[in-house]
Protein backbone atom coordinates (compact mmCIF):
# COMPACT_ATOMS: atom_id res chain seq x y z
CA UNK A 1 0.00 0.00 0.00
CA UNK A 2 3.19 2.44 0.81
CA UNK A 3 4.99 2.12 -2.38
CA UNK A 4 1.01 2.02 -4.57
CA UNK A 5 0.37 5.29 -2.20
CA UNK A 6 4.37 6.91 -2.93
CA UNK A 7 3.63 6.06 -6.88
CA UNK A 8 -0.05 7.02 -7.12
CA UNK A 9 1.55 10.40 -5.29
CA UNK A 10 4.26 11.73 -7.39
CA UNK A 11 4.68 13.42 -10.18
CA UNK A 12 7.58 15.00 -12.28
CA UNK A 13 5.67 17.16 -14.02
CA UNK A 14 7.34 18.80 -17.55
CA UNK A 15 7.16 20.85 -20.22
CA UNK A 16 7.32 19.77 -23.59
CA UNK A 17 10.86 21.06 -23.49
CA UNK A 18 12.38 18.86 -20.75
CA UNK A 19 11.73 15.93 -22.76
CA UNK A 20 14.05 16.78 -25.62
CA UNK A 21 15.87 13.14 -26.58
CA UNK A 22 12.36 11.62 -25.79
CA UNK A 23 10.70 9.37 -28.74
CA UNK A 24 7.22 10.01 -29.42
CA UNK A 25 5.82 7.25 -27.94
CA UNK A 26 7.29 8.41 -24.70
CA UNK A 27 6.19 11.82 -25.21
CA UNK A 28 2.38 10.74 -25.84
CA UNK A 29 2.27 8.57 -22.69
CA UNK A 30 3.68 11.42 -20.69
CA UNK A 31 1.26 13.69 -21.82
CA UNK A 32 -1.85 11.03 -21.54
CA UNK A 33 -0.53 10.97 -17.95
CA UNK A 34 -1.23 14.95 -17.43
CA UNK A 35 -4.07 14.52 -19.07
CA UNK A 36 -4.97 11.74 -15.80
CA UNK A 37 -4.34 14.06 -13.67
CA UNK A 38 -6.35 16.95 -14.61
CA UNK A 39 -2.51 18.85 -15.92
CA UNK A 40 -2.65 22.39 -17.85
CA UNK A 41 -2.06 21.54 -22.10
CA UNK A 42 1.19 22.24 -22.30
CA UNK A 43 2.17 20.03 -19.41
CA UNK A 44 3.82 16.43 -19.25
CA UNK A 45 3.96 13.88 -16.58
CA UNK A 46 6.70 11.29 -15.54
CA UNK A 47 5.33 9.19 -12.84
CA UNK A 48 6.86 6.06 -10.67
CA UNK A 49 5.52 3.73 -13.25
CA UNK A 50 7.91 1.54 -14.76
CA UNK A 51 6.57 2.07 -18.12
CA UNK A 52 7.02 5.59 -17.83
CA UNK A 53 10.28 6.30 -15.68
CA UNK A 54 12.77 3.61 -17.36
CA UNK A 55 12.38 5.11 -20.88
CA UNK A 56 12.49 8.72 -19.48
CA UNK A 57 16.01 7.56 -17.86
CA UNK A 58 17.14 5.82 -21.56
CA UNK A 59 16.15 8.89 -23.54
CA UNK A 60 16.07 12.13 -21.69
CA UNK A 61 18.20 14.03 -22.67
CA UNK A 62 18.16 16.66 -18.94
CA UNK A 63 20.71 14.77 -16.74
CA UNK A 64 19.18 16.63 -13.55
CA UNK A 65 15.91 15.73 -14.73
CA UNK A 66 16.83 12.38 -14.98
CA UNK A 67 18.18 12.34 -11.53
CA UNK A 68 15.63 13.28 -9.85
CA UNK A 69 13.10 10.85 -11.51
CA UNK A 70 15.55 8.04 -10.61
CA UNK A 71 15.82 9.19 -6.90
CA UNK A 72 12.01 8.88 -6.41
CA UNK A 73 11.96 5.20 -8.21
CA UNK A 74 14.69 4.27 -6.17
CA UNK A 75 13.15 6.08 -2.76
CA UNK A 76 9.72 4.35 -3.07
CA UNK A 77 8.11 2.85 0.18
CA UNK A 78 10.66 5.37 2.40
CA UNK A 79 9.54 8.55 0.26
CA UNK A 80 7.25 9.93 2.64
CA UNK A 81 7.52 9.00 7.11
CA UNK A 82 4.30 8.14 7.32
CA UNK A 83 4.83 5.83 4.61
CA UNK A 84 7.86 3.93 6.24
CA UNK A 85 8.43 0.30 4.93
CA UNK A 86 11.92 0.13 6.20
CA UNK A 87 10.51 -0.10 9.73
CA UNK A 88 7.88 -3.06 8.02
CA UNK A 89 10.13 -4.42 6.88
CA UNK A 90 12.65 -5.34 9.54
CA UNK A 91 10.18 -6.45 11.80
CA UNK A 92 8.84 -8.72 9.00
CA UNK A 93 12.44 -10.30 8.77
CA UNK A 94 12.43 -10.80 12.85
CA UNK A 95 8.74 -12.45 12.61
CA UNK A 96 10.15 -14.85 9.95
CA UNK A 97 13.13 -15.81 12.09
CA UNK A 98 10.62 -16.88 15.31
CA UNK A 99 8.75 -18.73 12.45
CA UNK A 100 11.84 -20.75 11.17
CA UNK A 101 13.10 -21.40 14.67
CA UNK A 102 9.61 -22.85 15.31
CA UNK A 103 9.57 -25.10 13.16
CA UNK A 104 13.66 -26.62 13.61
CA UNK A 105 15.33 -23.99 11.46
CA UNK A 106 17.96 -21.60 12.46
CA UNK A 107 17.48 -19.30 9.65
CA UNK A 108 14.71 -18.43 7.53
CA UNK A 109 16.64 -19.25 4.33
CA UNK A 110 17.07 -22.81 5.70
CA UNK A 111 12.96 -22.87 6.27
CA UNK A 112 12.52 -21.82 2.60
CA UNK A 113 14.97 -24.33 0.65
CA UNK A 114 14.67 -26.74 2.20
CA UNK A 115 11.07 -27.65 0.49
CA UNK A 116 12.54 -26.42 -2.80
CA UNK A 117 14.62 -27.41 -5.75
CA UNK A 118 17.39 -25.93 -4.30
CA UNK A 119 17.14 -28.01 -0.86
CA UNK A 120 19.70 -25.30 0.94
CA UNK A 121 20.96 -22.02 0.95
CA UNK A 122 24.15 -23.10 0.46
CA UNK A 123 23.63 -24.72 -3.09
CA UNK A 124 21.54 -21.18 -3.88
CA UNK A 125 24.51 -19.27 -2.96
CA UNK A 126 26.60 -22.01 -5.32
CA UNK A 127 24.45 -20.20 -8.11
CA UNK A 128 24.59 -16.76 -7.23
CA UNK A 129 27.84 -16.55 -6.81
CA UNK A 130 28.78 -18.25 -9.71
CA UNK A 131 26.51 -15.58 -11.76
CA UNK A 132 27.94 -12.43 -10.10
CA UNK A 133 31.47 -12.33 -10.95
CA UNK A 134 30.86 -13.51 -14.12
CA UNK A 135 28.13 -10.48 -14.19
CA UNK A 136 30.69 -8.24 -12.35
CA UNK A 137 33.10 -8.69 -14.93
CA UNK A 138 30.73 -7.82 -17.71
CA UNK A 139 29.23 -5.20 -16.09
CA UNK A 140 32.71 -3.51 -15.34
CA UNK A 141 33.45 -3.66 -19.04
CA UNK A 142 30.78 -2.36 -19.80
CA UNK A 143 30.79 0.79 -17.73
CA UNK A 144 34.04 1.21 -19.10
CA UNK A 145 32.68 1.46 -22.79
CA UNK A 146 30.09 3.70 -21.44
CA UNK A 147 33.32 6.47 -20.06
CA UNK A 148 35.22 5.71 -23.84
CA UNK A 149 32.04 7.14 -25.25
CA UNK A 150 31.43 9.79 -22.85
CA UNK A 151 35.26 11.07 -23.19
CA UNK A 152 34.96 10.54 -27.39
CA UNK A 153 31.94 12.62 -27.73
CA UNK A 154 33.49 15.39 -25.33
CA UNK A 155 31.27 15.40 -22.60
CA UNK A 156 32.53 15.88 -18.74
CA UNK A 157 29.83 14.28 -16.23
CA UNK A 158 30.52 15.25 -12.64
CA UNK A 159 31.24 12.16 -10.91
CA UNK A 160 31.49 9.81 -13.60
CA UNK A 161 28.95 7.70 -15.22
CA UNK A 162 26.02 7.41 -12.52
CA UNK A 163 23.44 5.14 -11.87
CA UNK A 164 20.95 7.74 -13.74
CA UNK A 165 23.33 7.96 -16.54
CA UNK A 166 24.10 4.54 -16.87
CA UNK A 167 20.64 3.79 -19.34
CA UNK A 168 21.01 7.27 -21.45
CA UNK A 169 24.68 6.48 -22.12
CA UNK A 170 24.06 2.34 -22.36
CA UNK A 171 21.33 3.48 -25.67
CA UNK A 172 23.97 5.79 -27.17
CA UNK A 173 26.85 3.42 -27.33
CA UNK A 174 24.31 0.53 -28.34
CA UNK A 175 23.31 2.81 -31.40
CA UNK A 176 26.95 4.02 -32.37
CA UNK A 177 28.10 0.36 -31.93
CA UNK A 178 25.33 -1.55 -33.55
CA UNK A 179 24.05 0.84 -35.21
CA UNK A 180 20.72 -0.44 -33.24
CA UNK A 181 17.94 2.67 -31.94
CA UNK A 182 15.11 0.76 -29.97
CA UNK A 183 12.85 3.78 -30.28
CA UNK A 184 12.54 2.82 -34.40
CA UNK A 185 11.80 -0.75 -33.05
CA UNK A 186 9.18 0.10 -30.95
CA UNK A 187 6.36 0.98 -33.65
CA UNK A 188 6.57 -2.61 -34.55
CA UNK A 189 5.72 -3.83 -31.00
CA UNK A 190 2.13 -2.06 -30.41
CA UNK A 191 0.56 -4.08 -27.63
CA UNK A 192 -2.19 -5.05 -30.72
CA UNK A 193 0.22 -7.24 -33.08
CA UNK A 194 2.57 -8.60 -30.21
CA UNK A 195 -1.00 -9.56 -28.49
CA UNK A 196 -1.59 -11.40 -32.07
CA UNK A 197 1.78 -13.17 -31.64
CA UNK A 198 1.49 -14.31 -28.71
CA UNK A 199 -2.02 -15.88 -29.45
CA UNK A 200 -0.58 -17.21 -32.35
CA UNK A 201 2.55 -19.24 -30.78
CA UNK A 202 -0.08 -20.16 -27.92
CA UNK A 203 -1.96 -21.54 -31.39
CA UNK A 204 1.15 -23.32 -32.82
CA UNK A 205 2.19 -24.90 -29.54
CA UNK A 206 -0.96 -26.17 -27.47
CA UNK A 207 -3.73 -25.67 -30.66
CA UNK A 208 -5.28 -23.35 -28.36
CA UNK A 209 -7.49 -20.94 -30.11
CA UNK A 210 -8.98 -17.52 -28.18
CA UNK A 211 -12.32 -16.15 -28.71
CA UNK A 212 -12.96 -12.67 -27.34
CA UNK A 213 -15.88 -11.81 -25.74
CA UNK A 214 -16.72 -8.37 -25.84
CA UNK A 215 -20.35 -8.58 -24.11
CA UNK A 216 -18.89 -10.07 -20.99
CA UNK A 217 -18.55 -7.14 -18.14
CA UNK A 218 -15.55 -7.32 -16.51
CA UNK A 219 -14.04 -4.40 -13.65
CA UNK A 220 -12.60 -2.18 -15.98
CA UNK A 221 -13.47 -1.10 -19.01
CA UNK A 222 -9.77 -1.59 -20.05
CA UNK A 223 -9.98 -5.48 -19.37
CA UNK A 224 -10.70 -7.88 -22.49
CA UNK A 225 -12.05 -11.13 -21.67
CA UNK A 226 -11.49 -14.12 -23.97
CA UNK A 227 -12.40 -17.68 -24.17
CA UNK A 228 -9.68 -20.28 -24.39
CA UNK A 229 -10.50 -23.53 -26.69
CA UNK A 230 -9.06 -26.25 -28.47
CA UNK A 231 -9.56 -29.16 -30.31
CA UNK A 232 -9.63 -32.30 -28.92
CA UNK A 233 -8.31 -35.54 -30.99
CA UNK A 234 -11.49 -37.00 -31.29
CA UNK A 235 -12.63 -33.70 -33.06
CA UNK A 236 -14.95 -31.91 -30.46
CA UNK A 237 -14.05 -28.69 -29.12
CA UNK A 238 -12.99 -27.72 -25.89
CA UNK A 239 -13.68 -24.82 -23.66
CA UNK A 240 -10.13 -24.88 -21.70
CA UNK A 241 -9.82 -21.69 -19.55
CA UNK A 242 -11.78 -17.82 -19.61
CA UNK A 243 -8.62 -15.52 -20.34
CA UNK A 244 -8.78 -11.50 -18.98
CA UNK A 245 -6.15 -8.99 -20.28
CA UNK A 246 -5.74 -6.24 -18.06
CA UNK A 247 -2.86 -4.61 -19.63
CA UNK A 248 -2.67 -0.81 -18.85
CA UNK A 249 -1.27 1.23 -15.97
CA UNK A 250 -4.02 3.71 -13.85
CA UNK A 251 -4.36 5.22 -10.64
CA UNK A 252 -4.81 2.57 -7.18
CA UNK A 253 -3.72 -0.22 -9.68
CA UNK A 254 -0.57 -2.30 -8.25
CA UNK A 255 2.58 -1.56 -10.02
CA UNK A 256 4.46 -4.49 -11.57
CA UNK A 257 3.24 -7.35 -13.81
CA UNK A 258 1.28 -10.57 -12.55
CA UNK A 259 -1.10 -13.68 -13.26
CA UNK A 260 -3.34 -14.53 -10.84
CA UNK A 261 -6.40 -16.95 -10.84
CA UNK A 262 -10.37 -16.20 -9.55
CA UNK A 263 -10.87 -19.97 -10.21
CA UNK A 264 -8.15 -22.97 -10.22
CA UNK A 265 -8.66 -25.96 -12.25
CA UNK A 266 -10.10 -28.73 -10.75
CA UNK A 267 -11.32 -32.32 -11.08
CA UNK A 268 -12.55 -32.78 -7.39
CA UNK A 269 -16.24 -31.65 -8.42
CA UNK A 270 -19.36 -33.43 -6.67
CA UNK A 271 -21.89 -35.38 -8.91
CA UNK A 272 -23.95 -33.06 -10.72
CA UNK A 273 -21.96 -29.80 -10.19
CA UNK A 274 -21.88 -27.82 -13.53
CA UNK A 275 -18.70 -28.92 -15.54
CA UNK A 276 -18.28 -24.76 -16.13
CA UNK A 277 -17.14 -25.10 -12.16
CA UNK A 278 -13.68 -27.01 -13.54
CA UNK A 279 -12.82 -24.23 -16.03
CA UNK A 280 -10.15 -22.44 -14.69
CA UNK A 281 -10.35 -18.02 -14.80
CA UNK A 282 -6.68 -16.72 -15.05
CA UNK A 283 -5.94 -12.82 -15.78
CA UNK A 284 -2.60 -11.73 -16.53
CA UNK A 285 -2.11 -8.04 -15.65
CA UNK A 286 0.73 -5.68 -16.87
CA UNK A 287 1.03 -2.01 -16.76
CA UNK A 288 1.83 -0.40 -20.01
CA UNK A 289 1.63 3.27 -20.45
CA UNK A 290 -1.91 3.31 -22.34
CA UNK A 291 -1.64 5.83 -25.66
CA UNK A 292 -3.65 6.18 -28.96
CA UNK A 293 -1.30 3.50 -30.17
CA UNK A 294 0.56 1.47 -26.95
CA UNK A 295 3.89 0.67 -28.40
CA UNK A 296 5.99 -1.75 -26.30
CA UNK A 297 9.41 -1.56 -25.53
CA UNK A 298 11.49 -4.98 -26.35
CA UNK A 299 11.32 -5.57 -22.56
CA UNK A 300 7.69 -4.94 -22.30
CA UNK A 301 6.58 -7.48 -25.15
CA UNK A 302 8.89 -9.72 -23.28
CA UNK A 303 6.98 -9.14 -19.96
CA UNK A 304 3.84 -9.73 -21.91
CA UNK A 305 4.83 -13.16 -22.70
CA UNK A 306 6.46 -14.38 -19.83
CA UNK A 307 3.01 -12.94 -17.60
CA UNK A 308 1.37 -15.21 -20.38
CA UNK A 309 3.42 -18.58 -19.65
CA UNK A 310 2.17 -18.40 -16.17
CA UNK A 311 -1.42 -18.19 -17.45
CA UNK A 312 -0.31 -21.02 -19.90
CA UNK A 313 0.56 -22.72 -16.15
CA UNK A 314 -3.00 -22.10 -15.24
CA UNK A 315 -4.85 -22.66 -18.33
CA UNK A 316 -3.46 -26.08 -19.53
CA UNK A 317 -3.23 -27.36 -15.63
CA UNK A 318 -4.53 -30.82 -15.79
CA UNK A 319 -4.53 -32.22 -11.99
CA UNK A 320 -7.40 -33.54 -9.98
CA UNK A 321 -7.18 -31.25 -7.03
CA UNK A 322 -7.07 -27.64 -7.25
CA UNK A 323 -4.00 -27.26 -4.44
CA UNK A 324 -2.27 -29.09 -6.62
CA UNK A 325 -3.09 -27.43 -9.81
CA UNK A 326 -1.05 -24.68 -12.26
CA UNK A 327 1.50 -22.59 -10.25
CA UNK A 328 0.83 -24.24 -7.11
CA UNK A 329 4.50 -25.52 -7.58
CA UNK A 330 7.50 -25.01 -5.80
CA UNK A 331 8.50 -21.28 -5.77
CA UNK A 332 12.16 -22.28 -7.98
CA UNK A 333 10.12 -24.49 -10.46
CA UNK A 334 7.21 -21.66 -10.87
CA UNK A 335 9.04 -19.48 -12.92
CA UNK A 336 9.65 -21.99 -15.72
CA UNK A 337 6.43 -21.82 -17.86
CA UNK A 338 6.54 -18.25 -18.05
CA UNK A 339 10.38 -17.94 -19.21
CA UNK A 340 10.05 -20.35 -21.36
CA UNK A 341 7.56 -19.08 -22.98
CA UNK A 342 9.64 -15.75 -23.66
CA UNK A 343 12.09 -17.35 -25.92
CA UNK A 344 8.97 -17.81 -29.11
CA UNK A 345 9.06 -13.78 -28.68
CA UNK A 346 12.49 -13.49 -29.23
CA UNK A 347 12.61 -15.54 -32.14
CA UNK A 348 13.39 -13.64 -35.42
CA UNK A 349 10.46 -15.27 -37.45
CA UNK A 350 7.45 -14.88 -34.95
CA UNK A 351 9.29 -10.85 -35.22
CA UNK A 352 9.26 -10.76 -38.32
CA UNK A 353 5.57 -12.45 -38.89
CA UNK A 354 4.03 -10.20 -36.39
CA UNK A 355 5.75 -7.13 -35.57
CA UNK A 356 4.08 -5.18 -37.71
CA UNK A 357 4.46 -1.18 -38.21
CA UNK A 358 1.65 0.46 -36.27
CA UNK A 359 1.05 3.17 -39.21
CA UNK A 360 2.07 1.24 -42.28
CA UNK A 361 1.26 -2.23 -41.67
CA UNK A 362 5.09 -3.25 -42.88
CA UNK A 363 6.95 -5.86 -41.10
CA UNK A 364 10.13 -5.27 -39.21
CA UNK A 365 12.86 -4.94 -41.55
CA UNK A 366 15.55 -7.67 -41.78
CA UNK A 367 18.58 -4.96 -41.43
CA UNK A 368 16.61 -3.88 -38.09
CA UNK A 369 15.92 -7.56 -37.09
CA UNK A 370 19.81 -8.81 -37.45
CA UNK A 371 20.79 -5.28 -35.75
CA UNK A 372 18.34 -6.33 -32.69
CA UNK A 373 20.10 -9.64 -32.11
CA UNK A 374 23.25 -8.54 -32.70
CA UNK A 375 22.81 -5.98 -29.98
CA UNK A 376 21.13 -8.55 -27.34
CA UNK A 377 23.76 -9.30 -25.27
CA UNK A 378 25.07 -5.57 -25.28
CA UNK A 379 24.28 -4.30 -21.54
CA UNK A 380 23.80 -7.78 -20.27
CA UNK A 381 26.23 -7.58 -17.59
CA UNK A 382 24.17 -4.55 -16.31
CA UNK A 383 20.86 -6.32 -16.61
CA UNK A 384 22.43 -9.50 -15.03
CA UNK A 385 23.97 -7.83 -11.95
CA UNK A 386 20.84 -5.29 -11.22
CA UNK A 387 18.84 -8.64 -10.69
CA UNK A 388 21.75 -11.01 -9.16
CA UNK A 389 22.04 -8.56 -6.55
CA UNK A 390 18.46 -8.67 -5.38
CA UNK A 391 18.81 -12.70 -4.68
CA UNK A 392 22.28 -12.13 -3.05
CA UNK A 393 20.88 -9.60 -0.72
CA UNK A 394 17.54 -11.37 -0.20
CA UNK A 395 19.60 -14.63 0.88
CA UNK A 396 21.99 -12.60 2.80
CA UNK A 397 18.81 -11.02 4.80
CA UNK A 398 17.06 -14.38 5.69
CA UNK A 399 20.26 -15.83 6.45
CA UNK A 400 21.15 -13.20 9.35
CA UNK A 401 20.26 -15.69 12.74
CA UNK A 402 20.31 -12.88 15.39
CA UNK A 403 18.42 -9.62 14.41
CA UNK A 404 19.15 -7.60 18.08
CA UNK A 405 19.84 -3.55 16.74
CA UNK A 406 19.17 -4.77 13.20
CA UNK A 407 19.17 -1.75 10.48
CA UNK A 408 17.86 -2.73 7.34
CA UNK A 409 19.64 0.30 5.32
CA UNK A 410 22.88 0.00 7.03
CA UNK A 411 23.27 -4.02 6.15
CA UNK A 412 22.24 -2.95 2.12
CA UNK A 413 25.19 -0.57 2.07
CA UNK A 414 27.85 -3.06 3.70
CA UNK A 415 26.40 -6.32 1.51
CA UNK A 416 26.66 -4.03 -1.79
CA UNK A 417 30.52 -2.98 -0.49
CA UNK A 418 31.25 -6.61 0.54
CA UNK A 419 30.09 -7.98 -2.75
CA UNK A 420 32.22 -5.48 -4.93
CA UNK A 421 28.88 -3.79 -6.33
CA UNK A 422 29.85 -2.16 -9.29
CA UNK A 423 29.67 1.91 -9.30
CA UNK A 424 26.75 3.03 -11.44
CA UNK A 425 24.34 0.07 -10.90
CA UNK A 426 21.38 0.10 -8.23
CA UNK A 427 20.00 -3.18 -6.97
CA UNK A 428 16.51 -3.41 -9.33
CA UNK A 429 14.50 -3.61 -6.46
CA UNK A 430 15.41 -2.07 -2.88
CA UNK A 431 14.64 -2.80 0.29
CA UNK A 432 11.58 -0.86 0.58
CA UNK A 433 9.88 -1.54 -2.60
CA UNK A 434 10.67 -5.30 -2.58
CA UNK A 435 7.48 -6.14 -3.36
CA UNK A 436 8.01 -10.27 -4.03
CA UNK A 437 9.85 -10.14 -0.88
CA UNK A 438 7.82 -8.29 1.86
CA UNK A 439 4.35 -8.13 0.12
CA UNK A 440 4.03 -11.77 0.82
CA UNK A 441 6.45 -15.02 1.83
CA UNK A 442 6.68 -16.92 -1.49
CA UNK A 443 9.34 -15.14 -2.93
CA UNK A 444 11.35 -14.56 0.82
CA UNK A 445 14.46 -16.11 0.34
CA UNK A 446 13.37 -17.07 -2.79
CA UNK A 447 14.08 -14.41 -5.09
CA UNK A 448 16.63 -16.83 -6.73
CA UNK A 449 13.85 -18.80 -8.12
CA UNK A 450 14.43 -16.43 -11.26
CA UNK A 451 18.07 -17.07 -12.09
CA UNK A 452 17.34 -21.19 -11.69
CA UNK A 453 14.10 -21.17 -13.58
CA UNK A 454 16.56 -19.30 -15.94
CA UNK A 455 18.93 -22.65 -15.98
CA UNK A 456 15.88 -24.87 -16.44
CA UNK A 457 13.95 -22.50 -19.40
CA UNK A 458 16.96 -21.96 -21.25
CA UNK A 459 17.79 -25.98 -21.05
CA UNK A 460 14.51 -26.78 -21.90
CA UNK A 461 14.18 -24.29 -24.92
CA UNK A 462 17.10 -26.03 -26.26
CA UNK A 463 15.04 -29.00 -26.80
CA UNK A 464 13.09 -27.48 -28.86
CA UNK A 465 16.25 -25.74 -30.92
CA UNK A 466 17.77 -29.32 -31.04
CA UNK A 467 14.49 -30.96 -32.98
CA UNK A 468 15.42 -28.27 -35.97
CA UNK A 469 11.93 -26.48 -35.11
CA UNK A 470 10.86 -24.67 -32.60
CA UNK A 471 7.03 -25.80 -32.88
CA UNK A 472 7.93 -29.46 -32.82
CA UNK A 473 4.92 -31.03 -32.07
CA UNK A 474 6.50 -34.26 -29.99
CA UNK A 475 8.59 -31.66 -27.76
CA UNK A 476 5.78 -29.54 -27.60
CA UNK A 477 3.31 -32.00 -26.07
CA UNK A 478 6.13 -32.79 -23.49
CA UNK A 479 6.38 -28.89 -22.48
CA UNK A 480 2.88 -29.25 -22.18
CA UNK A 481 2.65 -32.72 -20.32
CA UNK A 482 5.62 -32.47 -18.00
CA UNK A 483 5.83 -28.33 -17.60
CA UNK A 484 2.46 -26.56 -18.03
CA UNK A 485 -0.43 -29.21 -16.91
CA UNK A 486 1.31 -31.27 -14.14
CA UNK A 487 1.42 -28.20 -11.92
CA UNK A 488 2.24 -29.87 -8.49
CA UNK A 489 1.20 -33.53 -8.52
CA UNK A 490 4.95 -34.98 -9.14
CA UNK A 491 8.42 -33.63 -7.76
CA UNK A 492 9.72 -30.88 -10.12
CA UNK A 493 13.32 -32.08 -10.72
CA UNK A 494 11.88 -35.39 -11.78
CA UNK A 495 9.48 -33.65 -14.29
CA UNK A 496 11.71 -31.73 -15.60
CA UNK A 497 13.87 -34.83 -15.74
CA UNK A 498 11.24 -36.80 -17.93
CA UNK A 499 11.07 -33.86 -20.13
CA UNK A 500 14.77 -33.59 -21.16
CA UNK A 501 15.88 -36.77 -19.74
CA UNK A 502 18.66 -35.62 -17.44
CA UNK A 503 19.08 -32.92 -14.85
CA UNK A 504 19.57 -29.28 -15.95
CA UNK A 505 22.60 -27.87 -17.25
CA UNK A 506 23.46 -24.86 -16.56
CA UNK A 507 25.99 -24.03 -19.66
CA UNK A 508 22.49 -23.38 -21.58
CA UNK A 509 21.89 -20.10 -19.29
CA UNK A 510 25.35 -18.61 -19.15
CA UNK A 511 25.55 -19.07 -23.27
CA UNK A 512 22.08 -17.55 -23.39
CA UNK A 513 23.43 -14.52 -21.20
CA UNK A 514 26.77 -14.23 -23.17
CA UNK A 515 28.74 -15.24 -19.98
CA UNK A 516 30.16 -18.71 -20.82
CA UNK A 517 33.56 -16.90 -20.79
CA UNK A 518 35.83 -17.95 -17.83
CA UNK A 519 36.28 -15.25 -15.11
CA UNK A 520 40.29 -14.61 -15.09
Amino acid sequence: QNVMKDEELYELVLHQDDLAGCPDSLVEAAKQAAVDRNKSDDEYVITLSRSLVEPFLTFADRRDLRKEAWEAWTKRGELSPDRDNVSIAEKILKLRQKVAKLHGYQTFAEFQTADRMAKTPENVMELLENVWDRAKESANREREALEDYVRTIGEELEGGVEAWDWRYYAEKVRIAKYDFDESLLKPYLSLDSMTDALFSVSGNLFGLQYKERPDIVTYHPDVKVYEVRETLEDGSDKLRAVFLHDNYARPFKSSGAWMSEFRSQTKNLADGTDGMEAVPVVINNNNFAKGKNTLLSFDDAETLFHEAGHGHHGMLSDASYGRLAGTNVLADFVELPSQLLEHWFRDPKVLKQYAKHVESGESVPDELLDKLMAARSFNEGFATVEFTICALLDMALHQVDDYTDFDLLDFEKKELERLGMPKGIVMRHRPAHFGHLFSGGFYAAGYYVYLWAEVLDADAFAAFKESGDIFDKDVAANARKYIYSSGNTKAPDELFRQFRGRDPDINFMLEKKGLLEKVP
